[in-house]
């Protein structure tokens, strides 16, 4: 009903506000029956703003932050028979390229990157979004490990011991 959608849509409004977002569309729908999730939905006459198809379609893609450090964390490390180490991981910011020094921190190993795959491609490079393995010459499978971050040895990743962060639970049992 509209009246419903009214409460909850002034309830997620206000909790939006409060992480910083503002105008965020909001549709009322229903997966069920399918009320406006392609086109407009004769059970809701009372709503004529956009499907939300329309409004995801309307969505603008970030920009890929290529122009920050590389920053990779990773994920697993892996010892390839006849290719060598090879340390996989999500490409978080900045671009990495073949021939790249790059450097694994708090471990403090460095190497350089003799290939980059992807999805079984071949890479010339990967940016931020890439899920990616790639071979690292100079260092063993046991130098590096899961939440070690690879950066350039130009550019390396910050180590702290501690910090601190806002961390919102959207859900919970």
């Amino acid at each position: 009903s509209q009246e419903r959608f009214n409460t909850v849509k002034a309830e997620v409004e206000k909790f939006l506000l409060s992480i910083g977002f503002r105008n965020v569309p909001i549709v009322p729908v229903s997966g069920y029956k399918g009320d406006n999730i392609i086109k407009s939905s004769e059970n809701m006459k009372w709503y004529n703003g956009p499907t939300l198809l329309q409004v995801l379609d309307s969505l603008k893609v970030p920009e890929k932050p290529t122009n920050k450090p590389l920053r990779l964390p990773i994920q697993d490390v892996y010892s390839i028979t006849g290719i060598g180490t090879v340390p996989v991981g999500r490409v978080e910011t900045g671009v990495m390229k073949i021939g790249d020094k790059v450097i694994f921190l708090p471990a403090d190993k460095q190497g350089e990157v003799k290939s980059i795959e992807m999805h079984h491609e071949q890479m010339q490079q990967a940016e931020p979004g890439d899920n990616v393995g790639f071979n690292v010459r100079g260092i063993a499978k046991t130098d590096v490990k899961r939440g070690d971050v690879c950066g350039l040895t130009s550019n390396p990743p910050t180590v702290v011991k501690a910090f601190t962060a806002q961390i919102v639970v959207l859900n919970h049992p």
